[in-house]
């Protein structure tokens, strides 16, 4: 779940998640170092003409953008964006800022924005620009005089009268009520009024309808619970961090209760929950934990479902551990892991700390208390041996998982594998060999037949092992075992045995694209055999329709030219062509395909 700062594609800029915000939670909007822009991008933007928006989103997103230009509402402009409300599908926010090499970029939080694409509601926005009477110097001059207007208001008045102003607000304004509430009990330092807020910001019961929160109000609530990730964050930069680290353990819990219930497929909640453990890890940091204290807690969080909000790691933590604290970690998750041997959860805890510590028996212990049937644990025990260089271990896993399993078809094919390639490297070919012959003898494809190839060129051994495995697979095509026929068929032509091919295919039946294969390999040495191919699979897609239909036969018909050619009828195919002409020229598609191609 980390975010990355940002994500740039096409010709716009995905909104940020993980993006640094404000004391009242909203996404802080001051440029960074690398985002200061130098002149030139101000005056490309007042240099903006309908060809660059064209440019930027492709004619299809301008061409609809025409029509929104009467939907934009409420243009804010500063002196490095342009900001507006775009009502679409929903009502969304679009911002027009300078690129990064003088060009024009802009954000939307519409899904086809979300994307990173400079979508219609850009479009409209610029258009909307464009047609002000002075253009974009206008109205940066303009905004610039009506804050300071504001500011000048503000400013002249007493406290009792901001006082008054602000109340008025906050009468009309919930958001702002909660933000300013959040920000007064944090200044007060008053913690169980900020609890108290942080709980209401993290309820959903304002935005859900029957108990769920729809993918057009999350966002929504999602802004108001960063108000409280921010509130929770304000904390330790205050020399609070000992109550930072309580909220935000008790805010991961009330996220992660809630989380099922919203439809986050932004990920908006996603990003909610990476802020939350960074918080945490700041604030252990600032404030130093008792170690066992902040033990316990970490291997409860990782074994709660909570675990998959935050994405917080045990292991990230461990300089904050001192000896004692390490132990605890240890000490934790192994009591939960003995009460739980099978629960993936406390098996996966305890392998990533005892491989940190490099306790290999640790983690065999942990992988042996738990073993699948097919072989695939032994494989993982094989592997995490072979890293500790430890190969006679590994290989006595690795066998002992091959024995355990009951019914070879079922086997892991990796573990397989793994063995094969042992043999093969400690110059036991036969072993290998036969370790392939069984395999197959137990799953007959076209992937065992090729490794049993591989394995008995190695040994010096293919043609006796190739006739048993034909045999095997003959076998299956004569009892009409399930695609037996097909693998036949398969298996001799990856041989190159083009007519034992055919004559598989002839005997046993086959699939239409085996007997595609079949006709373009032999079309040289059997065009009669191919063309009657070519004329059968022409038949069945007669009567269907759709350019890729058209293509396949335009193919079929170029293929069965070739086999007239071989023939010496050539007669023969024009009156077929003719035929076809005939009774499918409604098709106006196939008939332009086919001119094309001199049919």
């Amino acid at each position: 779940m980390k975010g990355s700062r940002e994500t740039r594609g096409g010709g716009g800029t995905r909104l940020d998640r993980t993006a640094p915000r404000t004391g009242d939670g909203t996404i802080d909007r001051r440029p960074t170092d690398v985002e200061r822009e130098p002149k030139r991008g101000g005056e490309a933007m007042e240099r903006l003409t309908e060809a660059d928006l064209r440019s930027l989103a492709g004619p299809r997103s301008f061409e609809r953008g025409l029509g929104y230009v009467d939907a934009v509402s409420g243009v804010e402009v500063g002196d490095g964006w342009i900001r507006a409300s775009v009502r679409g599908t929903e009502r969304y926010e679009a911002e027009l800022t300078p690129g990064r090499r003088g060009g024009l970029t802009g954000v939307c939080d519409c899904p086809y924005g979300q994307e990173g694409n400079f979508c219609k509601h850009l479009v409209a926005l610029g258009l909307t620009v464009l047609a002000q009477e002075g253009g974009l110097p206008r109205l940066r001059e303009s905004a610039r005089t009506r804050a300071r207007s504001l500011d000048a208001w503000l400013s002249g008045l007493s406290p009792d009268e901001l006082l008054t102003v602000v109340r008025d607000e906050l009468a009309e304004d919930r958001r702002l009520r909660r933000r300013l509430e959040l920000r007064a009990a944090s200044a007060r330092g008053d913690l169980a009024a900020l609890r108290s807020r942080i709980r209401d910001a993290l309820d959903i019961a304002p935005f859900a309808q029957y108990g769920h929160v729809e993918y057009a109000d999350a966002r929504a609530y999602a802004d108001q619970a960063g108000q409280a990730v921010s509130a929770i964050r304000s904390l330790t930069a205050s020399g609070r961090a000992a109550d930072a680290i309580a909220l935000a353990r008790e805010a991961i819990g009330l996220l992660a209760g809630v989380v099922e219930s919203v439809d986050d497929s932004d990920g908006w909640l996603g990003g909610i929950g990476t802020d939350l453990a960074d918080i945490h890890h700041d604030a252990c940091r600032a404030t130093r934990p008792d170690p066992e204290e902040l033990a316990h807690w970490l291997v409860t969080h990782a074994l709660d479902d909570a675990a998959d909000l935050t994405d917080i790691d045990p292991l990230d933590y461990e300089d904050l551990l001192d000896e004692r604290g390490r132990a605890a970690l240890l000490r934790y998750a192994t009591e939960a892991w003995t009460a739980n041997r099978t629960g993936w959860a406390e098996k996966e805890l305890m392998r990533r700390l005892a491989g940190a510590r490099r306790d290999i028996d640790t983690v065999v212990a942990v992988l042996a208390a738990d073993l699948a049937p097919n072989g695939h644990t032994h494989l993982l025990i094989a592997r995490e041996l072979d890293a500790a260089d430890r190969p006679a271990d590994a290989l006595e896993w690795a066998e002992r998982g091959l024995r355990a399993t009951a019914d070879l078809a079922a086997v892991d094919t990796a573990l397989v594998d793994h063995l094969a390639d042992r043999y093969a490297r400690t110059d036991r070919p036969t072993d290998a060999l036969t370790l392939r012959r069984d395999h197959f003898a137990a799953r007959r494809t076209l992937l065992t037949y090729r490794q049993l190839r591989t394995a008995a060129r190695a040994a010096a051994c293919w043609p006796p092992e190739r006739e048993r495995a034909l045999d095997l697979l003959r076998a299956d095509a004569d009892q009409k075992a399930a695609h037996g026929g097909r693998v036949l068929v398969d298996v001799l032509l990856d041989d190159k045995d083009t007519d034992a091919a055919w004559q598989a295919a002839m005997t046993h039946g086959t699939h239409d694209d085996q007997w595609l294969t079949l006709a373009d390999l032999s079309r040289a040495t059997r065009p009669a055999d191919a063309l009657a191919v070519y004329h059968r699979m022409a038949a069945g897609l007669a009567h269907e329709t759709g350019n890729r239909v058209y293509e396949r036969l335009v193919g079929l018909f170029l293929s069965m030219g070739d086999c007239h050619r071989l023939l010496g009828t050539p007669d023969d195919f024009t009156a077929y062509i003719t035929d076809v002409r005939t009774a499918q020229r409604r098709k106006r598609n196939l008939m332009r395909l086919m001119d094309g191609h001199g049919l």
